[in-house]
């Protein structure tokens, strides 16, 4: 998933952003509501974190502004208050999940993956493609029984493609989750990363609609 990170504080704005790309995501953090703002405007996102205290506003009132948009992009809020009103407050503004400081990085992390589940139509962590099973949530690939081992950047390009099983996605697309702004991105890397897939998970686990992008396979059944 490509992921905006709305946090101010350095420790913990860094803490988050280093966890998510642990997991494979792909990251953006702003420390301002007006760099959001820009943010939402400029790329797709997945999820959005979002601190409900900024320098520059609150929180919620950007939140309430994104879904007057109509923009249904998954929020989960991350804040210190802990009160049941502001939780009610921050759910009613629109919020899909909210997780109070300080919080276990790992306990963020499944969450993340819950959301991306719910929003991907599939709320079942576990999933079977031909003789390949994957589990979202322990993030775990067997092909034929046997366990089989993607990178952080393999795993974020599958799990896109499991998400969304019938959907056509771009090259941009792909890409988008796999780098955050301020990475480069050479000219191949979905091709790389799709033949190392391929390699792994077989030939036809990814299917090349020529001129227009990728979508998943099925794999043993031909793609």
């Amino acid at each position: 998933m490509r992921i905006l990170l709305i946090e101010d504080d350095p420790v913990l704005g860094m803490a988050v952003r280093d966890q998510i790309v642990a997991d494979g995501h792909g990251a953006d953090w702003v420390t301002r509501l007006a760099d959001a703002e820009h943010a939402v405007h400029a790329a797709a996102f997945d999820l959005i974190l979002l601190d409900l205290m900024l320098p520059d506003g609150r929180g919620s009132d950007f939140l309430r502004k994104l879904r007057s948009t109509g923009d249904a992009t998954p929020v989960m809020v991350l804040t210190a208050r802990d009160q049941i009103s502001d939780r009610i407050a921050a759910l009613d503004a629109g919020a899909d999940d909210y997780l109070v400081k300080p919080f276990d990085l790992f306990e963020l992390s499944a969450r993340i993956r819950a959301v991306g589940r719910r929003y991907a139509g599939n709320p079942n962590p576990l999933v079977t493609l031909g003789d390949i099973e994957v589990d979202l949530s322990a993030r775990s690939v067997r092909r034929a029984g046997q366990t089989v081992a993607l990178t952080a950047r393999e795993w974020a390009l599958f799990e896109a493609f499991v998400q969304r099983p019938h959907q056509l996605m771009s090259k941009p697309q792909l890409e988008e989750r796999l780098y955050s702004f301020d990475a480069e991105v050479e000219s191949n890397t979905i091709e790389v990363y799709v033949a190392r897939l391929r390699k792994k998970l077989g030939a036809d686990v990814i299917e090349t609609v020529r001129g227009m992008g990728y979508r998943l396979g099925t794999p043993g059944g031909g793609a």
